[in-house]
């Protein structure tokens, strides 16, 4: 770890001076565009560049590659580690498809792969639809004074713990809880509804725990949006469908990418809200990982796990940033 570490520290020094450069050399082009010291101060600039040097030295790069390199080696105690029975190995990889008990198809953990994926995905899909009206109404249309008073209502609920939240949709959603005795009490429904074993309060509470994640990107890029183009766009006799599909979401596209990626990746690898409300036969990707490094203490085959679906996220994200024609830069704008 001493030697990788040697090596690691001047790559990320390169690289951040490498993307200040091309930073400089684009401002070259457009000097109305201030540089990040001119902007920060030579002191404040030196201390932010250390920071991010600081995190994602030790809190991303080294962190995976650790899991990486644990993920190729088998199971075994720590005064073996080094030794003869030490060797790098695919075995909990290839665990994955196949049991290494029995040899035959692993497809509960492919189905639980398979299944979060599909959730992440449907999750983000209702996350947007949520939250872009409620963005462009903030961002277009409301009095600065709703707007604040929006805002607000946003961000206090999320002032409580994660795990509070999920727990307390749990107690709603239960079977003898407040939604089902509203709905028995109006006569809406017969019997109480079981919304953990449809799986209906995973997707609330997932899709509840990221909804400032969604918001605040698609705030961001419809609020830089021109109003006269709209006015224009209706003046012209568009519909409103025809001015959101044709002049805001096109304007506002790197805010979308920016928000469902983040809503995606955090769904996936999410693990209080699968806990607290799938269902009983709801079995969660990350719920397996976690069992593997804090059950079965075999943290080989929990890394092996963890970063199968972290490449597997990346890989979705790049696909979809590619068949939507948006950059990654451009989603941190």
């Amino acid at each position: 770890m001493s030697r990788l570490f040697v090596f690691l520290v001047p790559v990320v020094v390169i690289a951040i001076f490498w993307a200040m450069a091309r930073y400089e050399s684009r401002r070259i082009h457009d000097p109305t565009r201030k540089s990040f010291f001119e902007r920060n101060g030579t002191v404040l600039g030196i201390v932010f560049l250390l920071l991010v040097g600081f995190w994602t030295l030790f809190l991303v790069v080294l962190p995976y590659l650790y899991m990486v390199q644990e993920s190729f080696h088998p199971k075994l105690p720590p005064m073996q580690r080094g030794g003869p029975e030490d060797f790098l190995t695919l075995e909990q990889y290839k665990s994955f498809f196949i049991q290494p008990t029995d040899g035959a198809v692993n497809d509960t953990h492919m189905w639980a792969f398979v299944f979060s994926i599909a959730t992440s995905v449907l999750v983000t899909i209702i996350n947007f639809a949520i939250c872009y009206p409620l963005a462009y109404y903030m961002a277009q249309a409301g009095t600065t004074q709703k707007v604040r008073l929006l805002m607000l209502a946003l961000i206090v609920p999320y002032w409580v713990n994660e795990i509070l939240r999920a727990f307390a949709l749990r107690l709603l959603m239960a079977t003898k809880g407040l939604i089902n005795q509203a709905l028995l009490g109006i006569g809406l429904v017969d019997k109480p509804v079981d919304f953990l074993g449809l799986d209906i309060g995973l997707y609330v509470g997932l899709s509840y725990a990221y909804l400032l994640i969604m918001v605040f990107p698609l705030y961001n890029a419809i609020e830089s949006l021109d109003k006269n183009q709209i006015e224009a766009a209706r003046d012209l006799g568009a519909p409103w469908w025809r001015i959101h599909k044709d002049v805001v979401i096109p304007y506002a596209k790197p805010g979308i990418a920016s928000g469902c990626t983040m809503v995606f990746m955090l769904s996936a690898g999410a693990l209080a809200a699968p806990q607290f409300l799938g269902g009983p036969s709801t079995l969660w990707f990350t719920s397996i990982v976690y069992d593997f490094f804090f059950q079965a203490f075999n943290w080989p085959r929990g890394a092996a796990y963890a970063f199968i679906l972290l490449a597997a996220c990346i890989a979705f994200v790049m696909l979809m940033l590619r068949m939507f024609k948006v950059s990654l830069g451009e989603t941190i704008r």
